[in-house]
């Protein structure tokens, strides 16, 4: 009887379970503040992206050419 057994204490901690032997701590109740706070809301920059000069933009592909070995 230890941490392999699922009805004791022991057991239960290793396992992970809760049960007769190891009951569940209650939690508090929740309390909800007396006035409630309201965040103002916050105004955001968006920073706005570098446009590429046309120069850099990349071109179509051309066509790979036959091989002769092919035709």
């Amino acid at each position: 009887m230890g941490k392999g057994d699922k009805k004791s204490r022991r057991g239960k901690i290793t396992i992970g379970s809760y049960g007769v032997r190891r009951p569940k701590r209650k939690s508090a109740p929740f309390k909800a503040s007396e006035a409630p706070v309201i965040a103002e809301p916050v105004a955001v920059k968006v920073a706005e992206a570098p446009i590429a000069p046309e120069s850099k933009k990349k071109t179509a592909r051309k066509p790979a050419k036959a091989k002769a070995s092919e035709a």
